[in-house]
């Protein structure tokens, strides 16, 4: 599988937070051949490459499966679907974006609904958008109808969204970019290691439900004891929305190194030896310092006593929405850098951070 249809699939598996099997079983499926696995009741999927000699200091790889999403809450007479935000999302980018919601016997069509023009009040124009005015329309005429196409109270819904890869301009468009961009990334880094000599054993985590409070990381680090920790993820770009001295993560800047965001600092001499790692490296990387935002080092730096993290940020315009863009370098240049910093990494050196 090339590299392109590998990233295809996972940013068109359907998996909001809570229902990331589609996303598992294609992970699994790629380090068949190099990995065991194990699986935990929150669909957290752990890889263990066979290249591991053991008596070492595991290197834990995380990415998050899980894309923000929707649930249905109810189901109005009329047939359309009262929903909630599963993760965040900006109201006012949903009327008129398609979705795919869960059903029985498969996913079905929808789409968030938006009442035409000709039909809307002057008051209605100037409404603001909120969840409690906004519904998914499948196409049923009544409740019974709704139910008769399958459709249930609590069935996940996701964006129904094209996948293009301009291979002229090297652009990746499509859905679910945070953080499917980040498990290719891990896969990916977690596979070309096999052709390195390493100090240190890894073990690779798909972590679920990042999008709601960090829930998946929470179960993995109280069942494993990484020595240092990785987490590859997809990130606001911020290059057309900032002023030129405040672009921290932009579009072809490679690697977006955190220091700290709301949630978390990260660990600040591991931080600095990875920023050394990749220059050496000829890697390109940009350094952050974000105000808002968070992810699952928020939890690992405190688990287990204290657990050294660096986050390894792909740059994703439009991130959060049913259609982003990103560029392959910034992917390409996360799992370089992925496997010249678990090169670099010994117990000595993880020891000092």
């Amino acid at each position: 599988m090339d590299e392109t249809t590998l990233i295809e699939k996972l940013c068109q598996a359907r998996g909001a937070s809570g229902f990331e099997d589609e996303v598992l079983e294609i992970a699994r499926e790629y380090c068949k051949d190099f990995a065991t696995f194990e699986e935990d009741s929150m669909r957290n999927l752990y890889i263990y490459p066979k290249y591991n000699k053991g008596n070492r200091p595991f290197v834990m790889l995380d990415a998050h499966s899980d894309e923000v999403g929707f649930m249905v809450q109810a189901i109005k007479p009329d047939g359309t679907l009262r929903f909630i935000p599963i993760g965040g999302w900006n109201e006012k980018s949903l009327p008129s974006s398609k979705v795919q919601v869960k059903t029985k016997t498969g996913y079905i069509g929808g789409v968030i609904a938006a009442m035409p023009p000709h039909l809307m009040t002057a008051e209605q124009r100037n409404a603001p958008v909120s969840y409690a005015t906004l519904t998914i329309d499948v196409g049923a005429t009544s409740d019974k109808e709704a139910e008769e196409f399958g459709v249930k109270v609590g069935a996940p819904v996701v964006p129904l969204s094209h996948f293009e890869y301009d291979e002229k301009h090297g652009l990746l468009h499509g859905k679910a970019f945070d953080d499917r961009l980040g498990v290719f990334a891990m896969l990916k880094c977690l596979k070309s290691l096999k052709e390195v000599q390493l100090n240190v054993d890894i073990v690779g985590v798909v972590s679920s439900q990042e999008e709601v409070g960090e829930r998946g990381i929470t179960a993995v680090m109280g069942r494993i004891k990484p020595a240092a920790a990785i987490c590859f993820e997809g990130c606001p770009a911020d290059d057309t929305s900032a002023p030129a001295y405040m672009i921290q993560d932009a579009l072809r800047g490679g690697v977006m190194l955190r220091h700290m965001d709301a949630t978390v600092i990260c660990t600040p001499r591991f931080t600095e030896f990875a920023q050394n790692v990749a220059e050496k490296a000829g890697i390109k990387v940009q350094m952050a310092v974000r105000s808002g935002g968070g992810n699952n080092g928020a939890y690992i730096i405190s688990a287990n006593g204290g657990t050294p993290v660096i986050v390894a940020g792909i740059p994703v315009r439009y991130i959060h929405t049913f259609n982003c863009i990103a560029a392959m370098q910034d992917v390409e240049s996360n799992v370089s850098f992925g496997v010249a910093l678990c090169k670099s990494l010994t117990d000595k050196i993880i020891k000092g951070f």
